[in-house]
This record gives C-alpha cells, sequence and structure tokens, in this order.
C-alpha cells in the first residue's frame, strides 16, 4: 500500500521485454530484494539492488495495463516505497494496482498552479468526480472537474518539481488508479454483502444517508 506522496524521480537504467532496472537514491534506503515499490504508480517487487539501482521484474499483464511498455532507458519514473504502519498518510490509500492508462490533452498555467486536463476510458471514469482522490502516475491529485470523458487537476509548485508530471506531453500516457473506497461502494451497492451494508458504510462515515 502506498500513499501517492512521491519521494523521489528515478532514471531508467535498461527496459527489457520482462524487467526494469531503474536508477535511483532515497527508495533504495531500507529496500532489500521482495520489497514493492511504486513505479508510476506500478507496485513491482524488487528482484535485485546495486548501490544505485534496482530492478523489478514486469509481468505481461502489467504491460497491456500500463505505460511501463513504453519506458525507455533515460525517462523519468516516479518512485515511492509502501507505507509502514503507524506513519502519516499524506496522499490516500494507493494500492499500485493499476486500472488503466489515460491521455493528456492539455496543459493550462493559472497564476502558480498548472491545470491538466486527461481523457479516460469509462471503466475509469465512472469513478471519478469532483473533489475525489485519483493517482495519476501514482501520484495522489485532487479532481478539480470532470465530464463523461475526461477530469482536470491543478498541479502546485511543488509537484510539478518532484514528479514527472510536468515533463509530460498532449498525448503522452499516464498510468491512472482510481479510489478503491468507490469500487467497493459500487460492489456493495449492486450486490449487498453479509457483515458490511449501506447502513454500515454509512455508519462508518464512507457514506452519507
Amino acid at each position: 500500500m502506498f500513499s501517492g506522496i512521491v519521494e523521489e524521480v528515478g532514471r531508467v537504467k535498461s527496459a527489457g521485454p520482462r524487467n526494469l532496472t531503474i536508477n535511483a537514491r532515497k527508495v533504495l534506503d531500507g529496500t532489500q530484494p521482495g520489497h514493492s515499490l511504486n513505479v508510476n504508480g506500478v507496485c513491482l517487487t524488487v528482484t535485485a539492488l546495486t548501490d544505485d539501482s534496482f530492478t523489478a521484474e514486469v509481468m505481461p499483464e502489467t504491460l497491456r495495463r500500463t505505460n511501463l511498455g513504453q519506458l525507455r532507458p533515460g525517462h523519468p519514473v516516479n518512485l515511492e516505497r509502501a507505507l509502514s504502519l503507524g506513519g502519516r498518510l499524506g496522499g490516500h490509500l494507493v494500492q499500485g494496482h493499476v486500472d488503466g492508462t489515460g491521455k493528456i490533452m492539455s496543459f493550462t498555467p493559472e497564476a502558480e498552479a498548472l491545470l491538466v486536463r486527461y481523457s479516460a476510458p469509462p471503466q475509469i471514469m465512472r469513478y471519478v468526480v469532483e473533489k475525489g482522490f485519483i493517482a495519476v502516475d501514482g501520484v495522489s491529485l485532487t479532481i478539480m472537474d470532470c465530464d463523461a470523458t475526461s477530469f482536470r487537476v491543478s498541479l502546485v509548485a511543488f509537484t510539478r518539481e518532484n514528479t514527472n508530471l510536468a515533463a509530460k506531453r498532449p498525448g503522452d500516457l499516464v498510468n491512472l488508479e482510481v479510489d478503491i473506497i468507490a469500487k467497493y461502494v459500487e460492489r456493495l451497492l449492486g450486490k449487498p454483502v453479509s457483515g458490511i451494508t449501506e447502513a454500515f458504510l454509512a455508519e462508518h462515515g464512507f457514506m452519507v444517508k
């Protein structure tokens, strides 16, 4: 589990059909083979380490659902270590299980912010709501507004300087993960499960009755 707060931007060292090696510094601290790292929003298992890089195996399913297959040496990637119990949750609960990809439509400067609009397929947009959460290439963002086929976010200076989001261009693909709570609520409303009901969710603050 991750928070969507990027710890550093690494650089792809090599990208093969099954393995990805990334140069990094901060996220290597305390990391061992078998640990999980979030790479552009994708939870990957570390298989090997050096003093300045790590290697992870990439499954075919991951390549089908994400933009990792487009990575080449030198490309910047957002990196985050898994959360530790008892630590601060600065973004939102991010699993690193990408739901699909979206596409950058436009960048619009607004005072000190940069507004970015992304298009996304219907299976993702059904979970997108104004002021809700979404992870874009592993970055926890708040949705400013949305329509049937796209949504818009605002990138503050810190996000632009400490992630790879502002380095992208219109037409680039990004990995998207919607808020897991939205998917659970949809499932429960469609087919109630014993022990967890609408009343239970409302009682514990997940719904407003």
